[in-house]
């Protein structure tokens, strides 16, 4: 009874208030402790100013209430830590062994550290006794499972379903009575695009290699045909077996849409009963295919509780069958995307239906099919509201392809209700297109665990994020940076199911650290990061999932876009965003994750005997992430001028395969973990020849992707299109148009049209080619052509390959190689045409007797820069026998521009006539707006070609002509690029005669 008396009496004394006026916490103290939280928040934040705005104190706790500011910081274990001790060398005396509690934002900041920085054990406990409930989905099978894979992901996304969208589109303005974008035209992009190019090319692609479902409530097809099979066009469907009628399902009965018409309305369903082992019944969808072509696929269906949880769904393609197990028991009536597949033109069985299933007697639905993205067909007028008497009005589709529209009618086009995609009931486009996206989760979820009440498609989606870019300027070289936005008081702050809405932090938080944290390892230390917002952005309010806002930039600050401009930072971007994701989901779920391989490098095809070749690669490790390593790759073949396959597996770094003669066999191989698969290598081929010339090796030096080349001084800035216009990775969806305004002085000016960064948009609906990492193909296929055998190989192959004695030749394709930086130039730079490791590889090969073909925008230039050291110039001179004026020597002679090349040389081994290379923006190829100025250099060297307007375009180097002084061998050296000659004839033409003068053999 007396020890139960003093344990009382000792916590009444401890948690007594400190009367004593030395010992109170007063204004002085809180400015000091405001200000130390200031400066902690400053190291990482942006912003982050904070004020103390109360404070309860006694002996035992002292609770100190700050302003939002301090919630702006990510906080982990050991920095919450380090805060307190922080504030507490501030207190007075009398407080400093009390327990110091911090409060911003209504928490503890204990209380915002994310589930996946906790202490596990804890957290274990936590969530055993319900003090923390994770947001979780529980689902036997997903919507979506592509079956044909070789290699599955078991500690990635496998399972869970993902909404995300990529900002804005282009919208009907009823006060204009026009389309128009919804975000400004700046720095060759507006966000309406702009953001599509992280999203598209790069994060969906990379979540569902980690295995998830992605979902979206815009097109993701950029192929501008569009075509549609369905049950209730006869001419486009095929039954085998026993069907019956359905219910309601999808009719193109239209060619353009109205306000309130929902094709997945007007049409039937048709109906069969699933069978255990082999099929009895099917449905074929055939389709008339405009023109080769990679295309999307999508298929409907009527869903159920009683349907088929795993459909057997089979799209035929170039590349063989690939098959899907869908289930039917969620998402029916609207779009469900299968994948992108390549198609040759003509009339065609696309996608087949089997009612084979592991369970018998469940129903199994057929409705349509929909094949590539299409133009936009929902049109659009003023409302009644705002028409003036007497005035005409007219409907109006965008007239634009569908990608680049805005959800609002994407969403109607994909049969979700009009309280779904116009909440304005037709008045206000612009507020429909961003409401829209979140009541689409809310559709998607309906039905499902986590919204039981409500109506919709039953798709448990674990997640949504919207990726946004931003406004804003800053002077000189400081970005605007990054800032994540959430909220959490929708629904007493509780999701269906008890999980709190701050699980939206914990996603925000995660994703943000990672991206801020890779830009700053790599390409950008100063990166900034801004706030974490708790805001009742719609976006962020209205789902029932925890949702996140990313403002990655500004699209506005030309700090920003010299970085978001570049392939490389997207790819890095988007990668951090999958690894968030990932993080965060891992931990709701409490399990292991490993995040999935970076793509090899090194790779090549060597001969073997008889009809065998060797495939051989280097996998990657990621500086960024240890967990990344491959442990084992898959292997994709193509067939002449068809698709890649499924796939093989191998665990080793090599693989061997038998090749028929006369064909041209191409392979891709990707790295692959229990995270999931890597994205796809370069391009490699080979093709043995029956009676074979002679053998060439092609080797890929054109390896770069990066923005157009940017410029600031004093007055001006931008990107200056006509010297280096950049390479796009495979292709550009984002660019809109030229810039048309540098002065720096127009930074801040609020008309879009004269303000600095603004630009054209005659190229916004366009497609733009880029690097493919398929050149060598085209390079082998006029290699085969003029009856020689070849290999490719990566640049970055073992050096061995350059062996005379085995190729007769070797084809070095640059493309539009040059020495590039990113952004500020904080990075060496990288994509140099000849680094020093080539340029000793093929001075020892030319020096053993090789010949060589050299072809690219910069093979001379890029030697020649400005900072070049004496030994590139002596390699120019010794090596490619060639010198010249320059870097940008001939980017302003229009005939350059224009791609005309005369052959101009003497020699019979070269045919008259001229050539054409790409100087336009096309879809499939490259831009080539520089051309390298030749002069031929030294002995046996000579003029082969000229650019029409003047200046050698070509130089050819004949070692026998020299005697004991020269490099034995020949070369010839072409400052355009070969595989940007615009006709196949031209190429086949060209590499005939080159191949003849480097190897002697005459027809």
């Amino acid at each position: 009874m007396i020890n139960r008396l003093f344990i009382l009496l000792a916590l009444l004394a401890a948690s007594a208030p400190v009367s004593a006026a030395s010992d109170r916490i007063g204004t002085a103290e809180r400015l000091e402790i405001g200000r130390a939280l200031s400066r902690i928040v400053a190291r990482e934040v942006s912003g982050g100013y904070v004020r103390v705005q109360g404070v309860q104190a006694s002996r035992g706790r002292v609770r100190i209430h700050t302003s939002i500011g301090l919630s702006y910081y990510p906080f982990r274990e050991e920095n919450t830590a380090a805060m307190r001790d922080s504030v507490r060398a501030l207190l007075p005396a009398a407080y400093r062994k009390a327990r110091i509690e911090l409060y911003t934002d209504g928490h503890e900041v204990s209380e915002l550290i994310p589930l996946a920085y906790r202490d596990p054990v804890q957290l274990r406990k936590q969530i055993a006794r319900r003090r923390i409930i994770p947001f979780t989905n529980r689902s036997a099978r997903p919507l979506v499972e592509p079956l044909s894979v070789a290699a599955r992901p078991e500690r990635g996304l496998a399972g869970r379903h993902i909404a995300i969208w990529q900002s804005h589109g282009r919208y009907f303005d009823q006060h204009a009575d026009c389309w128009k974008w919804q975000r400004s035209q700046l720095w060759q992009t507006c966000e309406d695009l702009y953001t599509q190019s992280y999203v598209l090319p790069y994060l969906v692609p990379m979540l569902e290699r980690a295995g998830a479902c992605v979902l979206l409530p815009r097109e993701r097809d950029v192929q501008i045909h569009e075509l549609l099979a369905d049950n209730d066009l006869a001419e486009s469907y095929v039954e085998t077996g026993t069907w019956e009628p359905g219910g309601g399902g999808f009719a193109p009965l239209r060619e353009v849409y109205r306000s309130g018409e929902n094709p997945f309305r007007d049409g039937t369903t048709r109906r069969t009963r699933t069978v255990r082992g082999e099929a009895t019944a099917s449905a074929v969808w055939r389709a008339d295919i405009p023109e080769r072509g990679e295309y999307a696929v999508y298929v409907s269906y009527e869903s159920s509780p009683q349907h088929a949880d795993d459909a057997n769904y089979t799209v035929h393609h170039l590349g063989g069958d690939s098959k899907f197990a869908v289930n039917q028991t969620m998402g029916g009536g609207t779009w469900i995307y299968l994948g992108k597949f390549l198609f040759d033109p003509g009339e065609q069985a696309v996608v087949t239906l089997s009612n084979a299933s592991r369970q018998a007697g469940r129903l199994l639905s057929a409705d349509a099919v929909k094949i590539g993205g299409g133009y936009g067909n929902i049109a659009r007028t003023v409302c009644d509201s705002l028409r003036v008497a007497g005035r005409e009005y007219l409907e109006e589709t965008s007239g634009y392809p569908r990608f680049c529209e805005g959800a609002r009618y994407w969403l109607q086009w994909a049969g979700f209700d009009e309280k779904v995609y116009t909440p304005k009931s037709g008045t206000d486009d612009y507020k429909d297109d961003y409401m829209s996206r979140a009541h689409w989760v809310n559709a998607l979820m309906g039905g499902s665990e986590r919204m039981p009440d409500s109506c919709g498609l039953r798709i448990p989606v674990d997640l949504a994020l919207a990726f946004h870019s931003d406004a804003g300027v800053r002077d000189g070289d400081e970005t605007i940076g990054t800032l994540g936005i959430f909220y959490t008081k929708e629904n007493k702050g509780r999701f269906e199911g008890g999980a709190d809405r701050y699980r939206s932090r914990d996603l925000t938080d995660l994703v943000m650290t990672q991206v801020v944290s890779d830009i700053r390892r790599t390409w950008e230390p100063d990166w900034n990061r801004r706030g974490l917002w708790n805001r009742a952005y719609y976006e962020a309010r209205i789902p029932g999932a925890p949702t996140m806002l990313l403002e990655l930039l500004s699209h506005q600050n030309f700090a920003d876009m010299r970085y978001g401009s570049d392939p490389r930072f997207k790819f890095l971007v988007s990668r951090a965003v999958y690894k968030g994701i990932l993080r965060y989901v891992a931990s709701q779920y409490g399990t292991p994750y490993i995040v999935q391989p970076l793509p090899v490098e090194g790779l090549y095809t060597e001969f073997l005997e008889g009809d065998e070749v060797r495939l051989s690669w280097r996998g990657v490790a990621d500086s960024l992430e240890a967990t990344a390593a491959p442990d084992g790759y898959v292997v994709y073949t193509r067939i002449d001028g068809g698709g890649f396959d499924n796939g093989r597996y191998t665990e080793n770094e090599w693989f061997t395969v038998h090749q028929e003669p006369g064909r041209i066999y191409s392979y891709r191989v990707a790295a692959v973990n229990a995270g999931g698969e890597s994205f796809p290598s370069e391009t490699v081929a080979a093709c043995r020849m029956p009676e074979e010339r002679g053998r060439v090796l092609i080797v890929n030096g054109f390896t770069r992707v990066s923005a157009p080349v940017s410029l600031r001084s004093d007055s001006l800035a931008g990107f200056y299109m006509e010297r280096d216009g950049g390479v796009p990775d495979r292709q550009d969806i984002s660019f809109i148009g030229q810039q048309r305004v540098f002065d720096l002085a127009q930074a801040r000016c609020e008309v879009d049209s004269l303000a600095l960064g603004s630009c054209g948009s005659d190229y916004a609906p366009e497609v733009l080619g880029g690097n493919t990492f398929d050149y060598g193909y085209l390079h082998g296929r006029s290699v085969a052509a003029a009856g020689y055998s070849f290999c490719t190989a990566s640049v970055a192959c073992d050096r061995r390959l350059w062996n005379p004695e085995e190729f007769a030749a070797v084809d070095l394709l640059l493309g539009k190689q040059c020495a590039t930086t990113m952004g500020r130039g904080f990075r060496d730079a990288d994509f140099e045409a000849f680094p020093v490791d080539l340029q000793d590889v093929i001075s020892d090969y030319l020096k053993r007797g090789g010949n060589m073909f050299v072809s690219g925008s910069y093979p001379l230039s890029d030697l020649l820069r400005a900072g070049a050291s004496a030994a590139d110039s002596l390699f120019a001179r010794e090596a490619l026998h060639c010198t010249g004026a320059g870097q940008w020597a001939v980017c302003r002679e229009p005939a350059v521009r224009r791609g005309r090349v005369l052959v101009v040389a003497s020699a019979a081994d070269f045919s008259r006539g001229a050539y054409r290379f790409n100087g336009d923006w096309r879809r499939d190829c490259y831009r080539v707006e520089t051309a390298d100025c030749l002069e031929a250099a030294g002995n046996g060297a000579f003029p082969v070609m000229r650019y029409a307007g003047g200046g050698v375009a070509a130089v050819a180097y004949d070692g026998s002509t020299t005697g004991d002084r020269g490099v034995p061998g020949r070369s010839f050296v072409a400052g355009f690029p070969f595989e940007t000659l615009r006709s196949e004839v031209e190429r086949d033409r060209l590499m005939r005669d080159v191949l003849r003068f480097l190897t002697g053999n005459a027809d």
